[in-house]
């Protein structure tokens, strides 16, 4: 992949040096050979090498090989999916244009006969059905059927050697999941991808200490068992949807969001670059259980870089198991957005975060920066807060003494491109990161 990589970089240099020279000496005629504009197409676009995990072993190339047969331009949900469906594992491409809606006719058209939400409320309110089991019945039967048309309706299986491109800068999927799932080489570029509103949540009197809670499902994402992925330049936020706009029922937020990305169950060697993510909740989890140690070990392997979070409450990532590289990404924390933290330190996780920066509104603590969920070594250097070096370890075990991290992640990485200095990160990444920025 090497030799192809560079021969196309030459054959390139070679072809924009012929048209210089034809400029320059002022040749003109019909036997001339002349200057022509190039046109970069980022569907054939493969993962350059050295670029995070990613890029390990044979790479990254997703459909960039794919003949004119197998190149599908799309406008609806109905057609992306039947371009999905296609038979075959040859590469394959496919161009979305414009921003295209997997619940174009709403919720309700969802539901199943019978479902009557006011009944929901009104037959598990907690002053009626308590705390102590978990809610059954005719409608919360209901609820489930009508959950199961929303799954069938929104999940988007992506078979392998594919790239899905958005073409322009208006290009996006509203309300769909991208299941990337036991596949090898996929690459998502140039999307707006709004976060799925479970159009169903369930709820939970157990959970929350026996609170209760709204349980949603569906990521606008999912990288499960797969491996070569890449996902790049894109903008996944909650959109139209911000979870500011949900109501409460029994005293608890309607939750209607899960995750934006998620790399879960085996997934290995996987590179996030040049990214926005905005205004979400449960942003990203690698790793989505402590007990998934047989599928998870020695894999997770991923590469953050150069992307852009502002807006986010907490897992930008929440880490388990996996050797997960975060550099030169920008995160930012404004005021008075909620705020838990930004490293998720998980079961058996060996992060390694560096030359990242973050820009903190006045108040915010940074020894939030991090959170211990299990005990587990991280890396943590050259990272700068609002301009200046921090060191993220010692202050969190400083103002957070009883959740005392171990420094170390026992590994360092080697796939990496260009670093770029943290204070100049704010710059680069808030020009460059998100959806219609492809380069």
């Amino acid at each position: 992949m090497r030799t192809q990589i560079w021969h196309g970089h030459a054959m390139k240099r070679a072809a924009v040096l012929a048209g210089c020279v034809s400029l320059v000496l002022g040749i003109t005629g019909a036997g001339a050979v002349q200057a022509r504009p190039h046109h970069h197409d980022p569907a054939r676009d493969v993962l350059p090498a050295g670029d995070g995990w990613a890029s390990e072993g044979a790479g990254t190339t997703g459909g960039s090989a794919a003949t004119k047969d197998r190149v599908y331009t799309v406008s609806t949900w109905a057609e992306f999916k039947a371009a999905l469906a296609e038979e075959g594992t040859a590469p394959r491409i496919i161009k979305v244009k414009g921003a295209i809606d997997a619940v174009s006719e709403g919720c309700d058209a969802l539901a199943v006969e019978g479902y009557d939400f006011q009944q929901y409320l009104a037959d598990y309110d907690p002053a009626v059905w308590g705390h102590d089991t978990p809610v059954s019945g005719e409608q919360e039967d209901l609820r489930a059927a009508s959950a199961a048309n929303q799954d069938r309706m929104i999940k988007a299986e992506v078979p392998a050697n594919t790239t899905i491109v958005g073409v322009g800068r208006d290009a996006g999927i509203r309300g769909g999941s991208l299941q990337i799932k036991g596949v090898d080489n996929v690459i998502v570029r140039n999307l707006t991808i709004e976060a799925p509103v479970d159009c169903f949540p369930q709820w939970d009197p157990t959970d929350d200490n026996k609170t209760g809670a709204w349980n949603s499902e569906y990521d606008g994402v999912v990288v499960y068992g797969s491996t070569h992925v890449w996902i790049d330049h894109n903008t996944l936020t909650d959109g139209r949807y911000p979870d500011s706009s949900l109501p409460e029922y029994f005293g608890k937020v309607y939750q209607r969001h899960d995750g934006l990305l998620d790399v879960v169950r085996g997934a290995n060697y996987v590179t996030v670059s040049w990214n926005s993510f905005n205004d979400h909740d449960k942003t990203m989890l690698i790793g989505n259980s402590d007990g998934a140690g047989a599928t998870d070990t020695g894999k997770l392997k991923v590469t953050l870089h150069h992307n852009r979070f502002e807006g986010i409450v907490e897992r930008a990532p929440r880490v388990r198991f996996g050797q997960v590289d975060s550099y030169n990404n920008h995160f930012v924390v404004t005021k008075g957005q909620k705020f838990g933290y930004v490293f998720g330190i998980g079961a058996n996780s060996q992060l390694y975060a560096s030359h990242n920066a973050l820009t903190l509104a006045p108040g915010v603590g940074v020894g939030k920066a991090l959170k211990k969920w299990s005990e587990a070594p991280l890396t943590a250097e050259h990272n700068y807060v609002n301009g200046r070096l921090t060191d993220l370890i010692a202050v969190h075990n400083a103002e957070i003494p009883a959740e005392t991290l171990q420094s170390g992640a026992g590994w360092t990485p080697t796939l990496r491109t260009k670093v770029d200095h943290p204070r100049a990160v704010p710059g680069i990444v808030d020009h460059r990161a998100g959806a219609g920025r492809v380069r």
